[in-house]
């Protein structure tokens, strides 16, 4: 049996190609009422299509308890080599590990013609595990554990700053009266041709999220890597700008609006909304301050009233992500301030947060407060995050 562990545009797609293979496919998503331990009981293997490194790991986290010794989980996000490595001290030994992002969209996903990039199975981690893969497309085994995880964000840093490259050349071919159809026919006869066939339109269907490409280039670009880093930036303001559940082609719109504010709001789709008054976090430069997270879920009720337990594993759970979206751990965190409705309690916020704040501790203030904005609201949570290069 196989547990698919996944969500978005590429899960279901490539969930249904297992079933279509013949193979026996437990699936699982957010939402479900099924909990990710028994989504994964008995299986053989396991799954993994997830949006960032802090879902791959939470999910995983509590998918523990029902995997079984022998089983392999073979992780098909896209989150580097480093979360790979974590992923491998995370799993029990018994358990194994296979990294294999892919590269294609949804058509492809459908189609069954995936690139699938596989790290770690020269090992032999489980026995007709190429087979498997091979239901979404083509495999490449690219060396141990952590190298597929580094050829998808390798290819990444390339294909992702090429097309914003374009979008920036069409902007000033506008600028200069050039006509943006005649730029295209030129560029068709150059090695970017490929390319600016695809910009020529941006396309009505997401088949490759803006705002994935943005957590993309957050994970791959380096100190050092000029045009990854430039183009990192210019993703963040268009996600910022409200595109980032358009197809990555849409940057074409973007560029050339000017240059980037030193304010950038983020907001991602991965947590709770805010109420429209505040953004969840705020990038200027390399510095993240994220404003006060509270235990809210996605229908704005409040999680684990009465718990400051499960309250406070909610809210840094959500840090978690805010901190994942931009490239950053909860070593990152230069400041962080808790407000608690009761300091008595303090010890038992203290024990989540320990699990959490593991290295050096950050700079921090912990207050007591009457009330917060919301009855049964026990604490809340700001930081300010000195961001990765």
């Amino acid at each position: 049996m196989i547990a698919f562990l996944g969500q978005g545009r590429m899960g279901v797609p490539m969930a249904r190609r297992l079933e279509q293979a013949g193979h026996k496919v437990t699936t699982w998503r957010r939402g479900s009422g099924v909990s990710a331990a028994e989504a994964v009981n008995g299986a053989a293997l396991v799954i993994t299509v997830l949006s960032d490194p802090a879902a791959v790991r939470e999910v995983l986290s509590a998918a523990l308890p029902g995997l079984r010794p022998g089983a392999t989980v073979v992780e098909m996000s896209t989150i580097g080599p480093e979360a790979v490595r974590e992923l491998r001290a995370l799993l029990p030994a018994e358990v194994g590990l296979v990294d294999a992002p892919v590269l294609g969209s949804v058509g492809p996903a459908a189609d069954g013609t995936l690139t699938v990039l596989a790290g770690g199975l020269a090992g032999g981690d489980v026995a007709g595990c190429r087979e498997v893969l091979s239901v979404f497309g083509t495999v490449r085994e690219l060396g141990p554990l952590g190298a597929g995880a580094a050829m998808k964000l390798a290819v990444m840093s390339a294909l992702v700053p090429a097309q914003v490259l374009l979008a920036e050349t069409f902007a000033y071919g506008e600028a200069h009266g050039v006509d943006r159809g005649a730029l295209i026919d030129v560029l068709s006869g150059t090695p970017l041709g490929t390319l600016a066939e695809r910009l020529r339109v941006p396309s009505a269907e997401t088949r490759y999220s803006l705002a994935h490409a943005a957590k993309d280039l957050e994970l791959g670009a380096w100190e050092g890597s000029s045009m990854a880093t430039a183009a990192r930036a210019r993703l963040q303001e268009a996600r910022a700008a409200g595109l980032g559940e358009r197809d990555l082609t849409a940057i074409a719109e973007h560029a050339g609006g000017g240059p980037a504010h030193r304010a950038v709001p983020l907001n991602l789709s991965t947590i709770p909304a805010t109420n429209g008054f505040y953004s969840h976090a705020v990038r200027v430069g390399d510095m993240l301050y994220v404003s006060g997270q509270a235990a809210f879920d996605e229908q704005g009720n409040i999680v684990g009233e009465g718990s400051k337990t499960a309250q406070a594993e909610h809210v840094f759970q959500v840090i978690s992500r805010i901190l994942a979206d931009q490239g950053a751990t909860f070593d990152d965190i230069a400041f962080m301030r808790t407000y608690l409705t009761d300091m008595d309690k303090r010890v038992e916020y203290g024990q989540v947060r320990r699990k959490y704040i593991t290295g050096t501790p950050p700079a921090s203030t912990t207050v007591e407060v009457s009330k917060l904005f919301m009855p049964g609201l026990l604490l809340e949570v700001d930081v300010i995050v000195a961001l990765p290069g």
